[in-house]
């Protein structure tokens, strides 16, 4: 299992396309993803979850990754939130 800290930075946060976004690209992953934010931790590759921590802007998540691409999940989740979320 890994983690890593990252601070969003899109002016959106993770909202509704963006979370789509991120919840897609958490879906390719076979290991298990979760997010956190501050004592709240959910499944990354569920919209609901993950819209459910209510990340804005300038606000720091931690990634967390355990099984076979867990390094991989990380490294890709981790570059889709620093280029701000896009397509």
């Amino acid at each position: 299992m890994i983690s890593r800290e990252i601070t969003v930075k899109n002016s959106v946060g993770l909202h509704a396309r963006p979370a789509t976004l991120f919840i897609q690209k958490a879906n390719s992953y076979k290991s298990s993803v979760l997010v956190e934010k501050g004592e709240k931790r959910v499944n990354a590759k569920s919209l609901l979850g993950v819209l459910y921590l209510g990340i804005d802007e300038d606000m720091s998540i931690t990634l967390i990754a355990d099984g076979p691409d867990e390094a991989e999940a990380i490294e890709g989740l981790c570059a889709l939130i620093s280029d701000g979320l896009t397509e």
